[in-house]
């Protein structure tokens, strides 16, 4: 099929108002969410059939061996969970001697996958249907097939090009040698079995059972330290959120290995910098903003880690609120500074937000870090790895050195808005170091200067790269642009190839009176719907 799409003119879609929503990078990962709540289920089944569906149709962001996180509104309380996978027992620093930084791609990168054990952990605690009925429509899209969408035949193409000779990827992903491109039809019955074990046994086979001692194998014999031991010994934690305060909403992130803190970090600086009366895209505002994050991810990169190696500093000092006070007074409304290191590389990711009728709210994200992740692919499973353990730092003594056993720096956060006891909005921004970035600038749009949540998310945003370089998308106005520049802004604009650096977002808002608006991001292939 001859299929060709081009984004030749700008487009604002309207945010879907409904009492059951689903906002997510892919049509038919919304309508699995949708057909669970159709059928009785809440926003948790919702959530997972997604989840699950993305791995089938949306590969360049996620799979089966990905890492995942997820804060829900229960109705009554809100709740945090961790299923990111640590280390090898077997990585030791003195294992990675002589090297100069953490492998970027293949086995030695690869740490243990959690998604599959959120799945698992999320439906039994809060679920209404079972696993089966859940991963359904997932199993379909495998054992059937789905057509390729735009944005996704794009970012395979691109990912083909460096991942073709990592194991077991051009097996599964280059069908006869070639890359599916938009339009065209792409199955895998391999990935339908292996969605059909993880369902029937309720994610135990991941982990203990067959498909666990197949990627064992697979590690094995490809000279890798990852051992049926190391899956065997996941968990998924239940471990909360930290939160600050921003005028008279709470923002909730999950506690470090992940970079949710550095939004808490930039909204607590901001509280002390006066935009009230500044308009949304005014040149000051974007400079604040920028500012803000720049010194948050000053600290992100210096102290941040698995939570138990934080010995140093802890998540608490970090979002102190007299300490971000003083961090404040280091801003100038009128100059861009140099503040520090800088931030980590582009990655591959799916977010997605859910919320029904009887108030339950997800916010969910998974990923397999880098566009495709190792690259590596379990024969015979359809299972592709996450290439997490490139988050880790060879530094000796940085409380992020690669360790045995250990989680590594994470990049990817799900966001929530509370209103004193009241849920405000499930949300998230995916695209490595844009994640926190866009947290912010989510909220500042929404909360701040009162946008809807589609118009929050078309518009134009900017991303801090180092020093004082920051990206802008090209929709950002030119004189706006000139005047960051004139602060002293390295600014660069990037083309629309590269527009993912600026991450996809899916947001859902609570009304008081009931029911919710949902958006989701045109630069991606993804749909907000309900009923």
């Amino acid at each position: 099929m001859n299929f060709r799409y081009d984004a030749l003119y700008p487009s604002r879609r309207s945010p879907v108002l409904a009492e059951n929503v689903a906002a997510t990078s892919h049509p038919l990962a919304t309508q699995a969410a949708l057909a669970m709540m159709s059928r009785g289920g809440n926003a948790v089944d919702a959530a997972i059939a997604a989840a699950a569906t993305l791995t089938v149709v949306e590969p360049t962001g996620n799979g089966l061996g990905s890492d995942a996180y997820c804060i829900l509104w229960d109705g009554k309380e809100l709740h945090g969970l961790n299923a990111s996978g640590a280390s090898p027992e077997a990585w030791t620093p003195e294992q990675f001697r002589g090297q100069t930084e953490m492998p970027y791609r293949g086995w030695g990168s690869v740490t243990v996958p959690g998604a599959v054990s959120a799945w698992a952990e999320l439906t039994r605690r809060f679920g209404k249907l079972d696993l089966p009925t859940v991963l359904a429509p997932a199993i379909h899209y495998a054992e059937s097939g789905f057509t390729v969408s735009p944005v996704i035949g794009a970012l395979w193409q691109r990912g083909a090009e460096v991942l073709s000779d990592q194991p077991g990827f051009a097996d599964m992903f280059m069908p006869g040698g070639q890359v599916p491109k938009a339009g065209e039809r792409f199955h895998s019955a391999e990935m339908a079995r292996s969605l059909q074990r993880i369902a029937e046994t309720g994610g135990r086979d991941f982990y203990e059972g067959a498909l666990a001692e197949k990627i064992a194998a697979d590690a094995r014999a490809n000279g890798a330290a990852l051992t049926l031991a190391d899956l065997a010994a996941h968990k998924p934690e239940w471990c909360g959120t930290i939160a600050t305060d921003y005028r008279d909403v709470t923002l909730h992130e999950i506690p470090p290995n992940g970079q949710g803190i550095a939004a808490l970090m930039a909204l607590g600086i901001l509280e002390h910098l006066d935009l009230a009366d500044l308009h949304a895209d005014d040149p000051v505002a974007l400079h604040l903003q920028i500012e803000a994050i720049k010194l948050a991810f000053a600290d992100l990169h210096t102290f941040v880690a698995d939570v138990r190696y934080m010995t140093e500093v802890t998540p608490q000092d970090l979002i102190n609120p007299a300490y971000l006070k003083e961090r404040a007074k280091l801003v100038s409304r009128d100059r861009a500074q140099n503040y520090g290191p800088g931030a980590p590389r582009t990655g591959g990711t799916v977010y997605l937000t859910t919320a029904d009728a009887s108030g339950m709210m997800v916010s969910f994200i998974q990923s397999n870090y880098s566009g495709f992740g190792s690259g590596v692919v379990v024969p015979g499973t359809g299972i592709s790895l996450q290439n997490r353990g490139a988050g880790f730092t060879l530094q000796p003594g940085h409380p992020n050195e690669v360790g045995p056993r250990k989680r590594p720096f994470q990049t990817i956060i799900p966001g929530f808005l509370m209103q004193g006891d009241t849920p405000k909005m499930s949300f998230g921004v995916m695209g490595g170091p844009m994640q926190a970035q866009g947290h912010v600038q989510m909220v500042m749009r929404t909360q701040v200067w009162k946008q809807d949540v589609q118009t929050a998310i078309d518009a134009p945003r900017w991303r801090f790269i180092e020093g004082k370089k920051v990206a802008c998308e090209s929709a950002l106005a030119k004189a706006t642009r000139a005047e960051l520049v004139e602060m002293g802004h390295e600014i660069s604009v990037e083309t629309p190839d590269s527009a993912f650096g600026f991450g996809g977002a899916q947001l859902i808002e609570r009304f008081e009176t009931g029911g919710y608006a949902a958006g989701s991001d045109s630069r991606k292939d993804g749909q907000a719907g309900g009923f």
